[in-house]
Order: structure tokens, then C-alpha cells, then sequence
């Protein structure tokens, strides 16, 4: 069973991915170390004992509809209970709403853990706190009264309400109406599809946040607008009153997540029509016609917890087969054989070479995942928390890191949970061992949030632009400032560390200058040619150093064997690639528009 690796955690946390400094410099209030300590083994008491528990169950029995009821798997109810009462939900929300304004480290970190233990039950709180983020920042202050206290203590459930059965990542396709009202209100009439928990039994209340169209609206992304719906509505005083016009018409049956109901919504069919007429009732949230731009707020926080999905992922994973390594016996490996000439009836399957680079691929991927969400995490903090022209340079950072975060993450999550079943061989593909989870709930992640594709666009398109690709070059030059601390450490455990990554940052280099041109030439078609293997190649880069980051730490701790060898491994087993995906970029796109042509044959 999964057990959080809190001091893992706690090292990432603060010495690769800056915590610690700055608590130090007083950046964050008067948090200290010992209460970090505290939120974070808390948080792996609560996935730990109370989450893993019931995961497996959860995904069994899975989430179910009846009428236009859904049920979640017994327990949960009770399960989501317990996690508001623990005040978990508003960790980092305005303590003017009864939040904590604790940093957004600590919340991706529990995230981290929540979602190991189980992901289809972590979605539920991930998405009210994007939602209450997004009411926080653009909703009235009428609707912050009404809605904003509940949600931050998570009494009621938020979601977030986009795709329609013509509009996926497309959204200027939506359809959904909103009709305007004498009273300030609107109605709103129209189906969602792909609505995390969008109906359950867990909450007395959801607050929907749902995109639509006014009647004037421009077409395209530029004419769609933001509405708040609940499914109760709300009275003055705060009293929960008639049930609104919207329901919950199926739910998917999915890969995975089977526990977090995926919800078809309907809004404004009469089914539960108001003394008006039909109509869902919404209230605006932010301008007319600037939705989009609204819901990004809830977006940008939603991509960087599914990167966290996609460490959960790796971390459960990995640890599920190590055990497994350890515990199975099969051949004998190399070195087995006794003194006195007999042998070992068999060997654990982790004495074997090839699983033992298996392993450690899964444990430096995870390792890598997480140290680059979590320097996100950080610098989403110190953009909210500095001010000027400090702020502006970690607003950029964290734009820049948060396509990275979501996507390499979530690929990692995918590759290392599919190696995890390959360690356990036959048997991690079957139901009872319970390595296919992982790679079950896991597969969605690289899809919803905007795929990875389209964040590999907007890693190329909108963030290597930023101050003139000023920024990006300034960020590459800190990772070749590691390289060089390596380098001048002159320890020969880190073996070619220096060395490769020293070649990878260069390729790095090389591959982000040639997009800028391309961008600057008007070559689009280049530029997107190499995005996908661009954010790859970004990943990999930055997971070579921040292992190399975390061994130096660790050195100077007197600790650093372990990280060292780790880094030495993935810089001489897996930097080599980043090579090969700098061609990609640089010189893949005539061959890719070439070869088009294939797609038109049979």
C-alpha cells in the first residue's frame, strides 16, 4: 500500500525548489519549518491511513447514477468529510473567507500525496480549488459573500464547465446560451460534457462554473463569458433554496478513475423549471465576452495539479514495484553464486540489471516530475508575494514552468506506471496486484487540462516569447550555472555528470533559439513541428539538473551518496536522448510535412 514519502517531500520542497531560502529571507510570513513539517506529515497521515484504504474499493465499485442521482462508492461521502473538517480545502485561499494564505508549495505537496493514494478521489477537492481561486479573483463581491466561505471550507464542491459534444479543446466552437435577466441574473441553457464530479453525494451544494454565449456575442473565443451556477440556489441570508434547472444526465464509463464521476450536465431543459420558466439561473463572473481570460485563472491552477497527478502517479508506481522487486524471486543474477560453488535457488527479480534500470528510470523520473512542479509551485508564490519587477520575473517563471509541470509530469506519469507493470510481469496486468491502476487513472492526465500537445504549443508559441526570449535564455543560464558547480565539486562519483549536462543545456539552448527565429521569421509551421519534442526535451533537462541540485545539497548535508549515484545514472542513461530531440526540433519539420502524404493512402 502506498505511504507518503514525506521526507522526500520536504527535501524537494526546500532545497531544490527554494522553500527553504525563502523562509529564510522572511518571503513567507511568518511560516516556519516546524509548521511545514507539521502540515506535510499530517497530510501523508491523512492519504496514508484514511485515503489508500478505501482507493482500491473506490475504483471497483466506482461511481454510479441513479435517475439523475450519482452515488459515489461507499465511503466517500464520509472520506470527503473527514478531509474538509481537517480544513485542507482552503490551505492557500484568503483567510478573509476562513482560508489559511499558506503558501502554494504545501498545497501542491498534500496535493501530491491526496492523488497517490487515490487520484479519482483527489480530483473532487483539486477542482473547488480552482474554482474557489477563480471566484476569488473575478467574482463580485456579492458573489464572494454568497459563495466564497463555503466553498473555501469545501462544504460545497466546485467545477469547472467547458467542453461541449462540438467543442473540446476548441472552445470558440461552444454553444451554450446565456440569456440575460431584468434582475441581473442569467439563464443559461445548454449541456456540458467531461464535468469532474460534476454530480455526487459528498457536498450539499456544487457551484458550477460554466462558460457560455451571450446573445451579441462576438464569435470565436472572444465572445464567450463566465457564469456561476449552483445546483441549489442560494438565498441572501446564505440558506440553501430551490434546486436549479441542471442535472446530471449520464456519467462515463471510463479507463480509470472509475471512482470520480464524469459527468454530461444539462442546463435549462424544465426539468426543474422555476416559477420564471425553464432557464439554469447564473450570475455573471468578471466582464462580458471575458470568460475565457477568467476561467484561465482556475485553468493555469488546474494544469499545475495535474502535473501533480502525474507525480502521484510515478510515485505509487514506483513504489509499488519496488516492493514487489524485492519481494519476487526469479533466476539467478549476476554475482549470486555462494562461496563454496552452490547456488541460490533464485534471486530477488531487483538483483537483475535490467530491472534495476528499470527502477531507477521510474525513480528518476518521479524525483524529476516532482522537482519541477513543486519550483512551479514556488514560483506562482513569489510572483503573489514580491512585488515590482521581482514579481514580474517569477509571474514568468512560473508561466514558463507550468506547460513543463503539466505535461512532462503527466508523461512521466504514464511511462512510469506502464514500467511499474512491466516489473511485475504477467502479473501486473492483471486486476489483483493493483499495478494497472495506476496506469489506468493515470492515462487521462495528458489529455484533460489542454493536452499535452496544445501545452507544448503554448510552451513554444506563448512563454519562450516572453520579455523577448530574455527569460527562457536567463532560466537556461541558471541550470548551466549547476552544471558548473558540478563541475567544479570535482567528485568523481558524479562520474560524466558535468559533462552531460553540460551537452544537454546546450542542446537546449540551441533547440529554443532556433523556435525564437523560426517564430521571429514567421516559419509557424516550423516552430510547431518541434514543440512536442521541445517540451520533452526541456524536461529532461531540467530533471538532470535538479537531481544534480539535490545531490549538491545532499553533498553538503554529508548524505550525497545515494542522490549522487541517482544523478550519475540519469545523466549517463538519459540525458543522451535530449540530443536526439534537439534534431527533432531543429530539423524534423520537412520530413513531418513530407511525409503527409502518408496519411492520405491507405
Amino acid at each position: 500500500m502506498y505511504k507518503a514519502p514525506v521526507e522526500e517531500i520536504a527535501f524537494t520542497l526546500n532545497h531544490v525548489a527554494g522553500l527553504a531560502e525563502a523562509l529564510e529571507l522572511g518571503r513567507l510570513g511568518d511560516l516556519s519549518g516546524d509548521l511545514v513539517d507539521a502540515i506535510l506529515q499530517e497530510a501523508a497521515r491523512f492519504a496514508d491511513n484514511e485515503i489508500a484504504p478505501v482507493a482500491d474499493a473506490g475504483d471497483l465499485q466506482g461511481a454510479r447514477i441513479e435517475g439523475d442521482v450519482v452515488k459515489t462508492p461507499d465511503g466517500w461521502p464520509a472520506l470527503y468529510r473527514h478531509w474538509r473538517e481537517g480544513g485542507w480545502n482552503g490551505l492557500t485561499a484568503p483567510e478573509a473567507y476562513g482560508g489559511q494564505a499558506l503558501p502554494h508549495m504545501l498545497n501542491v505537496a498534500a496535493l501530491e500525496m491526496w492523488a497517490a493514494a487515490s487520484m479519482a478521489f483527489a480530483l473532487a477537492p483539486t477542482l473547488t480549488m480552482g474554482a474557489a481561486e477563480a471566484v476569488a479573483a473575478h467574482g463580485t463581491d456579492e458573489l464572494k459573500s454568497l459563495y466564497l466561505e463555503k466553498m473555501v471550507s469545501g462544504e460545497w464542491t466546485g467545477t469547472m464547465n467547458l467542453t461541449e459534444p462540438q467543442a473540446g479543446s476548441d472552445l470558440g466552437a461552444l454553444r451554450t446560451r446565456a440569456e440575460p435577466r431584468e434582475d441581473g441574473s442569467y439563464r443559461i441553457f445548454g449541456q456540458k460534457i467531461f464535468i469532474t464530479w460534476g454530480e455526487h453525494d459528498a457536498a450539499e451544494n456544487i457551484i458550477h462554473l460554466v462558460l457560455a454565449r451571450l446573445p451579441d456575442a462576438p464569435q470565436g473565443t472572444q465572445g464567450i463569458s463566465l457564469f456561476l451556477v449552483p445546483k441549489f440556489l442560494v438565498a441572501k441570508d446564505g440558506e440553501l433554496g430551490a434546486r436549479n434547472d441542471l442535472f446530471c444526465h449520464s456519467i462515463e464509463h471510463k479507463l480509470g478513475i472509475h471512482g470520480s464521476p464524469t459527468c454530461t450536465m444539462i442546463y435549462g431543459d424544465g426539468r426543474y423549471a422555476g416559477k420564471d420558466g425553464a432557464g439554469a439561473i447564473g450570475y455573471l463572473v468578471g466582464e462580458e465576452n471575458r470568460g475565457l481570460a477568467c476561467m484561465f485563472t482556475m485553468m493555469n491552477n488546474a494544469r499545475l495539479a495535474v502535473g501533480m497527478q502525474g507525480v502521484a502517479a510515478c510515485e505509487a508506481a514506483t513504489q509499488k514495484a519496488l516492493s514487489y522487486a524485492q519481494e519476487r524471486r526469479q533466476g539467478r543474477a549476476p554475482g549470486a553464486d555462494r562461496a563454496d560453488g552452490r547456488f541460490e535457488e533464485m534471486s530477488p527479480i531487483v538483483d537483475h540489471p535490467d530491472i534495476a534500470r528499470t527502477l531507477l528510470t521510474m525513480k528518476v523520473l518521479t524525483q524529476g516530475s516532482r522537482a519541477i512542479c513543486y519550483a512551479c509551485a514556488h514560483a506562482i508564490d513569489m510572483a503573489h508575494r514580491l512585488k515590482g519587477d521581482e514579481a514580474n520575473l517569477w509571474a514568468d517563471r512560473a508561466a514558463l514552468l507550468t506547460p513543463i509541470a503539466k505535461s512532462f509530469s503527466t508523461d512521466a506519469g504514464v511511462e512510469v506506471a506502464s514500467l511499474g507493470i512491466q516489473v511485475h510481469g504477467g502479473m501486473g496486468y492483471v486486476e489483483e496486484t493493483g499495478a494497472a491502476r495506476y496506469l489506468r487513472d493515470v492515462r487521462i492526465a495528458p489529455i484533460y487540462e489542454g493536452t499535452n500537445g496544445i501545452q507544448a504549443i503554448d510552451l513554444v508559441i506563448r512563454k519562450l516569447p516572453l520579455a523577448s526570449g530574455q527569460h527562457v535564455r536567463g532560466f537556461i543560464g541558471e541550470l548551466r550555472e549547476i552544471a558548473a558547480k558540478v563541475q567544479a565539486a570535482g567528485d568523481a562519483a558524479f562520474g560524466e555528470t558535468a559533462e552531460r549536462l553540460s551537452a544537454a543545456i546546450s542542446a537546449l539552448l540551441k533547440a529554443t533559439d532556433w523556435l525564437l527565429e523560426a517564430q521571429d521569421e514567421r516559419r509557424l509551421s516550423d516552430a510547431l513541428s518541434g514543440a512536442t519534442p521541445y517540451l520533452r526535451l526541456f524536461g529532461l533537462t531540467l530533471t538532470g539538473a535538479y537531481l544534480a541540485k539535490a545531490a549538491l545539497v545532499a553533498i553538503d548535508n554529508g548524505e550525497g551518496e545515494a542522490r549522487t549515484a541517482l544523478c550519475r545514472f540519469m545523466a549517463e542513461n538519459l540525458l543522451a536522448e535530449t540530443s536526439a530531440l534537439k534534431d527533432r526540433v531543429v530539423c524534423g519539420a520537412a520530413s513531418l510535412e513530407a511525409a503527409r502524404i502518408a496519411l492520405a493512402t491507405r
